[in-house]
């Protein structure tokens, strides 16, 4: 509009002194976009080669109305994937680290207590462990790790053990086993072993020991809240004024089968604790000696049949 406006202001002045109108000069009364619009036609018409190569031009550097970044069409965009990694600065593997510090540590255990032990375990408790951990801290040292691991510590064969006879503990280092290295006097720790036991909670899995049922009527023990959560376990339950009860009799679980999820949820309800934990030694170690323990040898054969089946 400033074009028009600026036509229609010479008009009036060459009006107002006299001018003849065939003077006038060619003033253009078009907008500005209008202007650029025709003489872009015309470039056209006049020279058609130049036309096309600022055509191209505007292709490549045509901008992403998305993002807002020029873009290239002929050339494809970088791939983040696509870097360079330097090998001299790669961190080693943090569990080689781990394994290598057992090794060590090992080792050291061996060298600083007089005899040995493999034992296995059942139903094993971190809590209970920990307990006895601390019971032995200041005369023994438990070790729980690969197997492997502990193998390479103690050494497989005559030729790389770590003292005389160490290597025959590594063929007992199968399935649920760790070693201890104690102080102590034999007697002593085969009465700590036999004496030792922490009762828990089933866990899934597990082979109840015995049959629980629950006969039909209230169940006084649970809130009216635990209504919901209690027939998702496949109890047949019903809220009769706020008090929960069960309208039929139900079996939780029959001794010598494996407990479901929903079985060993409603036992842990119950307070029904079917889970011991329990140590076995399976053999020993010493500098002048070397014995196998029958009880825990069986029991660590059967914990290797039942891992396989």
């Amino acid at each position: 509009m400033d074009g028009v406006f600026e036509a229609l202001d010479t008009v009036t002045l060459l009006t107002a002194i006299g001018e003849p109108t065939h003077a006038w000069p060619a003033v253009s009364v078009l907008p500005r976009a209008a202007q650029r619009k025709q003489k872009r036609s015309q470039d056209e018409r006049e020279n058609p080669l130049k036309t096309l190569e600022h055509l191209g031009t505007d292709r490549r550097h045509a901008q992403d109305s998305r993002g807002g970044r020029i873009q290239s069409s002929s050339a494809m965009p970088k791939s983040k994937r696509n870097r360079a990694v330097t090998l001299s600065k790669t961190k080693k593997k943090p569990g080689l680290e781990r394994k290598g510090k057992v090794v060590t540590e090992i080792k050291d255990a061996i060298e600083r207590h007089s005899s040995a032990y493999v034992f296995t375990y059942n139903n094993m408790r971190n809590q209970k462990l920990k307990d006895l951990r601390d019971q032995l801290k200041s005369s023994s040292r438990i070790f729980l790790a690969g197997k492997k691991v502990m193998q390479i510590a103690l050494g497989r064969s005559p030729a790389d053990e770590a003292k005389t006879g160490l290597h025959k503990l590594s063929k007992y280092l199968q399935g649920n086993t760790g070693l201890l290295f104690t102080n102590l006097p034999r007697d002593d720790v085969e009465r700590l072993f036999r004496e030792f036991e922490g009762l828990d909670f089933a866990r899934t899995g597990s082979i109840a020991t015995e049959t629980v049922e629950l006969k039909e009527g209230p169940l006084e023990q649970f809130s009216h809240e635990m209504e919901p959560f209690i027939r998702k376990q496949g109890l047949p339950v019903r809220l009769n004024k706020g008090v929960v009860e069960l309208i039929a009799d139900h079996v939780v679980c029959e001794e010598g089968k494996p407990l479901s999820p929903e079985a060993a949820h409603t036992l842990r309800l119950l307070g029904v604790q079917m889970a011991t934990f329990r140590l076995y030694l399976v053999c020993r170690w010493s500098s002048d000696d070397f014995e196998v323990y029958k009880e825990g040898l069986a029991q660590l054969t059967a914990g290797e049949a039942d891992e396989s089946s």
